[in-house]
């Protein structure tokens, strides 16, 4: 039996299990499994490792898409630009390969709805995810800023730099943090909603609620609106061609 999962801490609520188990029932696949690996430090990865009989790949979240990476044997071109990885390989050698199908579910799910005047965003939170997101506007002519609670190096606003004329410049803002996330579906991050127009795209990355408080703000000012789920589909139907289980 070939076994796939998914790495992260506190991940019961995890779409990818959910989304595997029906591809494989669908697709009527017989010899595959996908599971959660929750661990509460990255250094009980080697465990996992260890004692999965048939592991042949995993995908990974909050909060290890960096923290994985020194127990890897190679990171794919893409991964290693990005400096996070959401999806590995396990070779019949048993090694480790990084990658990250993120940067490719994103940019499919943003570009149908750009226009012209999209030209700069804005990322709120600067963790593994954000930075896929980061690397595919740099691919579609974006620029970024990042924005994040405290100052540090990269980080240009801090959400307490953010005003109106800010986020009235920025016409994509895109949402990378936990903010908002089913069960706490009142929280959203803290930026001059005021500044958004009909010429914004506000994307969040998060699909549970399927509307966030933070797009639901966006709407109230005729925003272009994206929840995280497309993306999520993308990305996991690029893990699974990379996996490359015979069926």
């Amino acid at each position: 039996m070939n076994k796939l999962g998914l790495l992260g801490r506190n991940i019961s609520y995890s779409f990818s299990r959910s989304y595997f188990k029906k591809k494989f029932e669908d697709e009527q696949i017989h010899n595959t499994t996908y599971e959660n690996f929750d661990i509460p430090s990255i250094d009980d990865l080697p465990k996992i490792l260890i004692n999965t009989k048939g592991l042949k790949g995993f995908n990974v979240t909050i909060p290890y898409k960096q923290e994985v990476i020194p127990y890897l044997d190679k990171l794919n071109k893409k991964a290693k630009a990005i400096g996070a990885v959401n999806t590995i390989r396990v070779t019949k050698k048993g090694k480790l390969i990084g990658y990250n199908t993120d940067c490719y579910g994103f940019k499919k799910s943003l570009k149908p709805h750009l226009k012209k005047h999209h030209k700069s965003a804005l990322i709120l939170g600067t963790g593994g995810a954000s930075k896929a997101v980061a690397y595919s506007l740099d691919k579609l002519g974006i620029s970024y800023k990042y924005v994040s609670r405290s100052a540090s190096k990269g980080v240009e606003y801090t959400y307490k730099d953010l005003t109106e004329s800010i986020i009235k410049d920025n016409k994509v803002i895109v949402n990378c943090t936990p903010l908002g996330t089913f069960p706490n579906i009142e929280n959203r991050p803290d930026i001059p909603y005021n500044g958004i127009t009909s010429k914004h795209i506000l994307f969040d990355l998060i699909y549970n609620p399927e509307e966030t408080t933070f797009l639901k703000l966006g709407k109230k000012h005729q925003a272009k609106t994206i929840n995280g789920l497309n993306m999520l589909i993308f990305q996991a139907e690029k893990a699974w061609s990379i996996w490359k289980i015979p069926i």
